[in-house]
């Protein structure tokens, strides 16, 4: 008799495979973006592409690493969460851009989030909002880490995840947040922190800032001066691919015992 699972070898959502995906994963909004990172990898090849979900495997530096894109917004990206971790993965490290908030981050500079708070619009259907969004400590030091020996621009700090882009009816708390130092705005990182840390899975997030004080470039009358394609973020988001890639890398050598030696990389 012929099983349900043998005839769909695929999970619903995402079309990847149900089994076998390598267990460090680069999660990113923009498919074309998934490919532009896969293209960093060796022997990278596209194993689906199904709604906005495209995902990829290859190797950095001979560890096999997947990456996918998850859309925008937290509940379509916490599908291809669950799918992801189904099919093996049990480290993320979600690559996406922000706006900052806190003074002094800049334009193309990478924000390391510590944690998140959750206004993504999905995980206070799943437990109660006292919970928190935290990143794995491993893998925030992993990042910062590889950051430092880039010699990047980097940030840590507190995220904002809104499900909103576009503001909305009511008044929004952007400057109590200002006042409590949170560094930058998103849309997907606390479902990923939520959805990791319950399951025991390991997840960090870096952002690349694509412009400053986000809720006046998501302001109607301002909307015509966000322009998140400018040549400093896409420089930006190249090198924090990178730094990612080589988070990854220390984790899994961390994970093995084995001692971290970065291979340069440009």
């Amino acid at each position: 008799m012929t099983t349900r699972a043998q005839e769909t070898p695929t999970l619903p959502i995402s079309g990847i495979p149900r089994t076998g995906l390598p267990q460090h994963a680069v999660v990113v909004g923009d498919p074309a973006r998934a490919a532009a990172v896969a293209g960093l990898l060796d022997g990278a090849k596209e194993v689906s592409y199904h709604r906005e979900y495209r995902t990829f495997t290859g190797t950095w530096q001979e560890l096999p690493v997947a990456v996918a894109s998850h859309g925008v917004g937290a509940p379509g990206a916490l599908c291809l969460f669950q799918e992801l971790a189904e099919a093996g993965v049990t480290h993320f490290i979600r690559l996406g851009t922000a706006g900052a908030i806190r003074p002094g981050i800049g334009d193309g500079d990478l924000v390391v989030a510590d944690a998140a708070v959750r206004d993504d619009g999905v995980t206070q259907q799943l437990i109660p909002a006292e919970y928190p969004a935290f990143a794995a400590p491993e893998a925030v030091l992993a990042l910062q880490r590889a950051a430092r020996a880039a010699q990047a621009p980097y940030h840590r700090g507190v995220v904002w995840t809104r499900a909103a882009f576009q503001p909305g009816f009511l008044p929004l708390p952007a400057e109590a947040y200002e006042r409590a130092g949170i560094a930058a705005i998103e849309m997907e990182l606390s479902a990923l922190y939520v959805f990791a840390s319950t399951r025991g899975l390991t997840a960090g997030g870096a952002l690349v800032v694509d412009g400053v004080n986000a809720d006046e470039l998501v302001d109607e009358e301002a909307t015509g001066g966000y322009d998140p394609h400018r040549s400093v973020v896409a420089d930006g988001v190249t090198r924090g691919a990178r730094i990612t890639l080589d988070a990854l890398r220390l984790l899994a050598a961390e994970d093995a015992g084995l001692p971290a030696q970065r291979t340069p990389t440009t």
